[in-house]
């Protein structure tokens, strides 16, 4: 069960408009503001935004963007990536295949807006699980057939993929010394033996206008990529590891490793030197344990409006602001007792299922309206322009006119995507809670033993908020903002 509870998720945006896209108006200002919209509303962190303007939906994973929100991806910056819809990630079905395996592999969720496709959800990991499945027996069958492949060249000292390490490249399959990235990776060595630290030769680097071959800027993981990779010291070992589930890797065999040697960078005393540091300091780094994970966090409030935390090693909800505080273990035993009772009446759920629908309705006619205002004050700007075109009406007159017109249009459009993003995490929870309460016959009894990721899902998707007073708690059942009380319960606290 994935971990998607944290409010700080840390997310990227995908924007990718074709040039025809654009010049039919679709603003990639508009993407990135409906995708920051939503991962507001969800309490995530946008961390980057690709911008891949202007690139075709044919192929993009060559893309530099592409390629940048992979390696994000593959060093846990972003955990998620926000996109409009599918076709604005990859138009390419095999492509999308690709990208799902990719993300299943890293734990990592796509989230899809207008297909209302979030893969921190039940439904939206189905859908890319379905993607999965086409494909795996396409997989399965050029599997054996790419393997024998990939032994017979390494043994033969031959290249799997084509890309040479940093500060080489090929030619006549032979590896030989690329002058401007060879004298960057020199002085990565020679950083490091001085400082000791990945960290500070990445700022040194980039502080001296140095870039990765992608163009990127360095991080201490690019720096301990180069450094660690053993070509420098004139022997490029390849082949060595394959992935075991999901996470873990092994090395192979060393039978099977490929061997090409090469022109050194640096001797291998300094190669040796720095890498016995870095192993050195690998053995002194423990890995910190697993954050805690609590039910509520992001929606218990206090009364006074402030959210309430659990600070480390302390078993209470807490109010910095006035102080309030209630133990973890009381607002659950409360929270699950409400969810019994909410359980309990299937009317009650029906209720709640059809107002998430009017909800839903509403909000989506009222984006429709939105869109056809903006229509509507395009034409009237575009029959404006041209009475000034055909000097129909003066330069003054058509200030008078075109400039209130002008600053409704940038108002509308302003307040689109917010419009949009309201839309998507209604359809997106709407799909959550179906998923759940069609298990709420026997979910009451199985809460004691559920994991706690499995409970903050079905919090999620049935609370939108509580808060906590003096002396009761008022708790706010999701997907009801036009009648809140339908679904409300309120219960006294027992001491404690």
């Amino acid at each position: 069960m994935k971990d998607n509870i944290a409010l700080n998720k840390p997310v990227g945006i995908w924007i990718r408009v074709s040039t025809e896209d654009q010049a039919q108006g679709d603003s990639p200002a508009h993407h990135e503001e409906r995708a920051r919209s939503y991962a507001k509303s969800k309490g995530w962190q946008v961390k980057e935004v690709y911008d891949l303007a202007g690139q075709s939906g044919k192929a993009v994973k060559d893309n530099p963007e592409a390629k940048r929100m992979m390696k994000d991806i593959e060093r846990g910056h972003i955990t998620g990536l926000v996109f409009s819809k599918l076709a604005r990630l990859s138009r390419n079905r095999r492509e999308l295949e690709d990208f799902s395996d990719f993300f299943r592999k890293h734990d990592a969720d796509l989230i899809s807006l207008s297909e209302a496709i979030d893969t921190s959800t039940a439904g939206g990991r189905m859908f890319f699980h379905l993607l999965g499945v086409f494909a795996q027996w396409e997989r399965e069958e050029i599997t054996e057939r790419v393997n024998a492949s990939v032994l017979t060249r390494a043994k033969l000292g031959k290249s799997i993929n084509g890309t040479a390490p940093y500060g080489y490249q090929w030619n006549e399959r032979k590896l030989i010394l690329k002058d401007d990235e060879a004298a960057v990776r020199r002085k990565a060595y020679e950083l490091f033996a001085k400082c000791r630290r990945k960290g500070q030769v990445a700022k040194e680097l980039n502080g001296a206008g140095y870039r990765t071959r992608e163009g990127n800027i360095w991080r201490d993981t690019s720096v301990q990529r180069i450094l660690s990779e053993s070509s420098a010291k004139g022997l490029y070992v390849f082949n060595t590891m394959r992935l075991v589930g999901k996470w873990r890797t092994e090395a192979k065999p060393e039978s099977e490793w490929g061997r090409v040697e090469c022109p050194p960078i640096v001797s291998v005393e300094l190669w040796d030197q720095v890498n016995q540091i870095m192993e050195e300091q690998l053995k002194a780094w423990k890995k910190p344990g697993k954050p805690p994970v609590h039910l509520f966090s992001g929606l218990a409030f206090c009364s006074c409006g402030s959210k309430m935390y659990v600070a480390a090693n302390n078993p209470k909800y807490f109010c910095r602001k006035c102080r309030n505080k209630l133990p973890i273990e009381t607002l659950e035993k409360i929270a699950r007792h409400e969810l019994k009772a909410f359980f309990g009446q299937p009317k009650r759920i029906a209720g709640h299922l059809h107002e998430a629908d009017r909800n839903l309705t509403e909000k989506s006619a009222l984006l429709d309206t939105h869109r056809r205002e903006i229509a509507k004050v395009k034409d009237e700007m575009q029959q404006i322009k041209q009475l000034y075109l055909k000097q129909q009406i003066s330069g003054d007159g058509f200030q008078e006119f075109f400039a209130p017109a002008e600053e409704r249009m940038k108002q509308l459009q302003a307040e689109l995507p917010k419009l949009e993003a309201e839309v998507d995490l209604l359809n997106v929870n709407k799909l959550s809670a179906d998923d759940v309460l069609h298990e709420s016959a026997t979910l009451y009894d199985r809460w004691p033993n559920l994991p706690t990721e499995d409970k903050r899902r079905v919090v999620e998707a049935i609370i939108e908020k509580l808060v906590i007073g003096n002396g009761e708690i008022d708790i706010t059942f999701s997907h009801l903002p036009s009648s809140e009380e339908l679904c409300k319960s309120q219960s006294r606290l027992g001491p404690g």
